[in-house]
């Protein structure tokens, strides 16, 4: 398999930082190729390798990716996984790579960790392993690493962030020395790699107020359950789904086994072919399923969180999202499975019902990875990409809600009020004259307050309250100076970005909390605060 430019740039790093370190991390959006990247350095190693998983499927990925390779391999896993994984690479390439001899093996990580104090762990070289978010010490992840002490490492993912806020860092909570970064989702989207998207909103009635967090960082999986099954989800998902996209193969994300059989049952009672798929499935019978939905035998897999993390079908035209999450991780994995390129598919459709994307924002906007603990959502790398979306209530797609209209079918929103900037989100072109007029007066006693002091002596105001009132209106005026220079910046960049007026005020109002004109109001402590925000801003971005 020739790998393509972006992934030999990352094999070149993930080689160069082993020169220095033990275990990289490298970081790649979903549909980058990164089992490819690993496996192509497993057919460079001679001595001992091993690559891990803790799904069935990913295993078996892994070890077809490795005999596309031409690399013999064993298996560390229960027999009907040696089955299924010699059963799909007869089926894809007419031949097994299977060897019980062989040097490099492929082990489910469950598997692999009942497995402490074999002897032939010591003589490993160098470990690979899937979705490396998970690698925590202490957890069956850190502990199977700790298995092979005389070993490099490395460890792939989309997203290197957890729920939990933990760091996957050996300096934080988890194993890893450095990071390598490939491309974004969105330049792997530019270049053809993968595909672009269409999201549209199909809200539920799905109550969740009551449904807490965890400390795992998601909502409550019991009270999740208790609120879908109040609503009417099953039937909203396969009507969406009808009106949406007909005709196309998708997932649909649930949030439990019951919930999944109500909703199969419901597209194949509207003549849609749906299976259930869940951790209980046997391994063969997944496997099964899922080739009659590679011969399009099956229109919809419903399942319950295993086709997230890791899980290539580029078949996948559509993703159905029933299932809440607070993780940022899954979201990402989740949206990544319609990411895929195939013959004939030009965009791949979300159907969101849950607000995920509201929740998490669009996601091919640039993140800014590390291996620290941090926020449980990692911020964006241009802060402009944090702005909050909006569903537009005509063709249910979602945009930035900086822009005045819908991009999609141009509809136009009105607002709830006009007379507060709050009500018309910064966007002082909507603001009711009268409410402009007094922010304007409120400007001029600002930059004017000769004529203030002028007034106050008119009506008879003291002496020394006039010169207490001038001398702060000075310091005032000064800060103002400041802080309207570090605007007048501002709002020059975000004109050589192609931004309207109307946009850069709204812009403004999203990232600053405060309109361009109340900031104009600002007395002095104020106003240095908010130019030293807007400096700052702006640094982050020259930098």
């Amino acid at each position: 398999m020739q790998l393509r430019d972006y992934q030999s740039e990352m094999v070149s790093g993930i080689e160069t930082a082993w020169e220095s370190v033990d275990n990289v991390c490298a970081v790649a959006p979903c549909g980058g190729g990164k089992t490819v990247i690993f496996s192509h350095l497993m057919r460079k190693e001679e001595a001992p390798c091993l690559a891990m998983a803790h799904r069935k499927e990913l295993v078996n990925q892994i070890a077809l990716s490795l005999a596309m390779y031409e690399v013999p391999h064993r298996i560390v896993g229960p027999v009907d996984l040696v089955k299924l994984v010699v059963n799909t690479q007869m089926d894809v390439l007419g031949t097994s790579f299977y060897n019980s001899s062989a040097q490099c093996t492929v082990a489910g990580v469950d598997t692999l960790i009942r497995r402490e104090g074999e002897s032939w762990l010591k003589q490993v070289r160098k470990w690979t392993g899937d979705e490396c978010h998970h690698f925590i010490r202490g957890n069956k992840w850190g502990k199977a690493v700790d298995m092979m002490p005389n070993a490099k490492g490395l460890g792939v993912t989309a997203t290197p962030c957890r729920s939990d806020g933990l760091g996957i860092g050996r300096h934080a909570d988890g194993v890893f020395d450095t990071m390598v970064q490939g491309p974004t989702m969105r330049e792997l989207i530019d270049a053809g790699w993968l595909t672009d998207y269409r999201i549209f909103a199909a809200l539920s009635d799905i109550d969740i107020a009551d449904v807490n967090i965890t400390a795992g960082g998601d909502f409550s999986p019991v009270k999740l359950k208790k609120a879908v099954r109040r609503s009417h989800i099953v039937g909203d998902v396969v009507e969406s789904y009808l009106n949406i996209s007909p005709g196309k193969q998708g997932i649909t994300f649930v949030t439990d086994v019951e919930t999944a059989g109500d909703i199969a049952a419901e597209y194949n009672r509207k003549g849609v072919t749906a299976e259930v798929v869940t951790a209980n499935t046997p391994a063969m019978i997944r496997n099964e399923i899922v080739k009659r939905f590679r011969r399009k035998e099956l229109m919809q897999l419903v399942n319950v969180d295993i086709f997230g993390e890791g899980f290539d079908l580029p078949a996948i035209e559509v993703v159905s999202m029933a299932r809440h999450t607070a993780s940022y991780g899954l979201y990402v994995q989740q949206f990544g499975r319609v990411l895929r390129i195939m013959e004939g598919k030009t965009k791949g459709i979300i159907i969101d019902h849950v607000g995920n994307v509201m929740r998490h924002g669009l996601p091919d906007k640039a993140r800014v990875w590390d291996l620290d603990a941090r926020e449980r959502k990692p911020r964006a790398v241009d802060p402009d990409d944090d702005i909050p979306l909006r569903y537009c209530p005509e063709c249910t797609c979602p945009y930035e809600r900086i822009l005045i209209g819908c991009p999609f079918c141009g509809h136009i929103p009105e607002p709830a009020g006009r007379s507060t900037p709050e009500q018309v989100e910064g966007d002082l072109f909507e603001l009711d004259p009268e409410v402009l007029a007094r922010m304007r007066g409120d400007i001029r006693k600002v930059d004017k307050p000769d004529e203030v002091a002028h007034g106050m002596r008119k009506g008879g105001t003291p002496e020394y309250i006039v010169k207490a009132f001038s001398k702060k209106a000075i310091d005032r005026c000064e800060a103002q100076a400041a802080l309207r220079g570090a605007m007048d910046w501002w709002a020059a960049w975000q004109r050589q970005k192609g931004k309207s007026d109307r946009e850069s005020y709204r812009l403004f109002w999203h990232a600053f909390g405060v309109d361009v004109y109340t900031a104009q109001t600002l007395g002095k402590p104020e106003a240095l605060k908010l130019a030293d925000k807007v400096n700052q801003y702006i640094g982050r971005m020259a930098a």
